[in-house]
């Protein structure tokens, strides 16, 4: 099916944030969507009043007459809708081109220079930095992005002029396999997903694969010294990174100086009075005082490699300073609220031990009292086989509460709850609380969560929730 021809797209699983973003180009198009998803969401709201027609039941008979048109109707699903769906049976028994989010990304952006960002963490701040830095410089670009970027209240840019293209490039289901990158970027490969994957190994392996896809006239730049040998094809250019490169700045980066020099890194970094500014290096080019934007310390290293890929594509020294300092960032990536009482909340997306780690250690560098951190787990699988990590990683927290797992596409056949995690979390020494809903959460804070405290809610679910009820939002 040519993507080009078609008149209509129905979606599947349409409340996801990377489904969004197709939705909305689509309808640039002009082409009739419509979509099913499991509940509604102010996301889902607001495609509706862009112009898509989204219901909330699993129902064939709901699905509307423009989509019913095998020849004309391209089906697009999210690989956490069931096997069972009936909606999605019923397309895939009449007829009808039915194709993974990715695949069609795949689709659209072949023709393009794709500039793909793929990880485990890191991949929604470091693409959204990329794309930013390009859409303010001469140099322009269209991106398909993970988060809603608050510069542009979209996860979605189009360009007249370039043919550059922002690509979130997501592991999951070895989705970026679909993706013919001009350019890659890894920012991390700590094993994830190991309900698909089976082993860490093999969640390697997948990385190792999307590498080979990279064309021959282009380039992979990855972080030092993450657990991925690239197969590269003849001709594509290999750089690495890391976030800072100097002596007081080593052990916090994790550097191993037995790795080599990186080819692009962050020198001389200050933090102070909220700001945070870094020279960035790299072959042939140097920009000093450098500021980030969002001012969270993990983004010097992600900025790095954004600002790595925008000067590689042609981006000016100028026009990267200006692009980090008024990058607003993704919408929960530690994303500020305001103060109820004196208490700072932060969001933020985390979902595996190493960002919670990270999310914690940013935290401890603004005023605060007492550190809550209110942690929903995404899927009992990552629960399970990441249990002792979340556990540690949690601790750099001064009180945790646990919400109920966030069962997303998984049914709980493993025997495990929060309160597992909660028990762990206690016995390494860390106050510890489950409630098993948001009310009695909502209850326990604002009882307990009191003046000068930080609290912060986290997790890939509906955990942001509580914040927006807490604040009246």
């Amino acid at each position: 099916m040519d993507i080009n021809n078609i008149t209509a797209v129905y979606f599947i699983g349409a409340g996801g944030i990377g489904m969004s973003a197709l939705i909305r180009y689509f309808l640039s198009k002009g082409k009739k969507v419509g979509g099913y998803d499991k509940t509604p969401s102010g996301l889902t709201e607001q495609l509706n009043y862009e112009g898509a027609a989204i219901h909330y039941e699993d129902n064939v008979d709901l699905i509307p007459d423009d989509f019913t048109d095998p020849v004309k109707t391209l089906v697009v699903y999210t690989p956490a809708v069931p096997e069972d769906h009936s909606e999605l049976c019923y397309f895939r028994g009449n007829g009808f081109e039915v194709m993974k989010r990715a695949r069609v990304l795949g689709e659209i952006t072949g023709c393009n220079r794709g500039l793909c960002v793929a990880g485990t963490h890191g991949k929604t701040t470091t693409s959204s930095m990329v794309a930013h830095l390009l859409k303010q410089s001469h140099v322009d670009c269209n991106a398909f992005l993970g988060g809603i970027l608050k510069n542009y209240d979209s996860n979605l840019m189009l360009s007249d002029k370039s043919d550059l293209t922002v690509i979130e490039a997501d592991e999951f289901d070895r989705s970026f396999h679909w993706l013919k990158p001009y350019m890659a970027v890894i920012t991390a490969a700590d094993p994830d997903h190991l309900d698909i994957y089976g082993t860490p190994e093999a969640y390697s392996e997948s990385f190792e694969h999307f590498t080979s896809l990279i064309r021959p006239d282009g380039c992979l730049l990855m972080k030092q010294g993450i657990n991925v040998t690239p197969r590269l094809q003849e001709g594509v250019k290999f750089y690495t990174y890391t976030g800072a490169f100097d002596a007081k700045e080593l052990s916090t980066f994790n550097f191993q100086l037995s790795t080599g020099s990186p080819d692009f890194y962050a020198e001389n970094v200050r933090i102070g009075g909220g700001e945070i500014f870094f020279d960035f290096v790299g072959p042939d080019v140097r920009i000093p005082d450098i500021q980030l934007g969002v001012p969270v310390k993990v983004n010097v290293e992600n900025g790095v490699a954004a600002i790595a890929l925008a000067w590689l594509n042609g981006v000016t020294p100028e026009e990267i300073k200006h692009g980090m300092a008024t990058f607003a960032g993704p919408r929960r990536r530690f994303d500020f609220h305001l103060k109820k009482e004196n208490i700072v909340l932060i969001d933020d997306y985390a979902h595996h031990p190493t960002e919670i780690a990270a999310t914690l250690r940013t935290a401890k560098n603004y005023p605060h009292r007492t550190t809550w951190c209110v942690f929903q787990p995404h899927t009992y699988t990552r629960t399970k086989a990441l249990m002792h990590e979340f556990a540690e990683a949690l601790t750099l927290a001064d009180k945790v509460v646990l919400a109920d797992i966030y069962a997303a596409r998984e049914t709980n056949n493993l025997g495990i709850s929060s309160q597992n995690l909660r028990d762990l979390v206690a016995s390494l020494g860390t106050d510890a609380y489950y409630f098993s809903t948001f009310d009695e959460i909502e209850e326990f804070l604002l009882k307990n969560c009191i003046h000068d405290d930080l609290l912060i809610t986290m997790g890939a679910g509906d955990v942001y929730k509580i914040g927006e009820n807490l604040l009246g939002m």
